[in-house]
């Protein structure tokens, strides 16, 4: 090989690199952007969970709309009031209040109160794949899977399946990220704030008949709580469905719903009378 036309190669490519690192350098020095050093501090604070229960891309990009106006410091569940707290400090603002929200499982249809299909599933056991496949082994096409999905996707160990094939919220480990509410894709998992009590337990839109047939606790779609709640509930397409705004737990017939869609999801203690204070006597 030709020594000489080795080191012009050699000077060249020198050159070149030295031109474009010069380039490179001078770039960085004029287009650099300087970050907050806010935003460093309040990403060591947020949980780092990257859940995107905030509605934002992740833990930074959350800290990014805070130290920039966009977002409120009680926008991170999974943080709560603490995480809140610490954050609104170091912005120097209020923080607020969070609204502590839980996810509610609006499907009471388990293993022993929905109707199977005549054909057994055999498939994966996965809600997505049961849904996207054959609906799986129910006959309720509106109604739980039973496949998990949602516990799978709950990072937080928050959601457990029962004996009945039904998925239920652990509160105390629960953070409120909503991925679970992702995860379902019959949609039966709705957020609701914790001090919320009364929820319709199905989301069957079948004509009364059907859904008879199908789940023995679906909503028969015969509108007796609707009529008697001033606007509480409404109905549509056969189903039940709460308005909150106006809801008055007074007046709902939760005795009159013949399959109890409609109910509370932690019954009230009812006070104690002279009558039943008598019965629990001993005989």
């Amino acid at each position: 090989m030709d020594v000489t036309l080795l080191m012009i190669a050699l000077a060249t490519m020198g050159g070149l690199g030295f031109i474009f690192a010069g380039g490179l350098a001078i770039a960085d020095r004029k287009l650099r952007v300087e970050e907050n050093p806010l935003i460093g501090k309040i990403n060591e604070i947020l949980p780092n969970a990257n859940c995107g229960a905030c509605g934002k891309a992740g833990c930074y990009d959350f800290a990014v709309s805070l130290v920039d106006g966009k977002a409120d410091p009680s926008g991170c569940p999974v943080g709560g009031e603490d995480t809140a707290q610490d954050v609104a400090m170091l912005l120097g603002i209020e923080a607020g209040t969070a609204n502590k929200m839980y996810p509610r499982i609006l499907c009471h249809g388990g293993n022993a109160d929905a109707v199977r299909k005549m054909a057994d599933y055999y498939g994966p056991l996965s809600c997505s794949a049961m849904d996207l496949v054959s609906g799986g082994d129910k006959a309720c096409y509106y109604g739980c899977l039973g496949g998990g999905d949602c516990v799978v996707a709950c990072p937080f160990g928050a959601m457990i399946m029962t004996d009945d094939g039904l998925p239920t919220v652990i509160e105390e480990l629960c953070t409120g990220c909503s991925l679970c509410v992702t995860a379902c894709p019959r949609d039966i998992i709705e957020m609701h704030p914790a001090d919320r009590n009364v929820f319709v337990f199905c989301k069957n839109h079948d004509d009364p008949k059907t859904s008879k047939a199908v789940c023995s606790v679906a909503c028969l779609g015969c509108g007796i709580c609707a009529r008697k709640s001033d606007g509480g509930v409404e109905m549509d397409n056969f189903l039940g469905v709460i308005n909150y705004d106006a809801l008055d737990e007074s007046k709902i017939p939760f005795d009159k719903c013949q399959t109890g869609a409609i109910g509370y999801l932690v019954p009230p203690v009812k006070p104690e009378t002279p009558e039943s204070k008598e019965e629990g006597l001993p005989n």
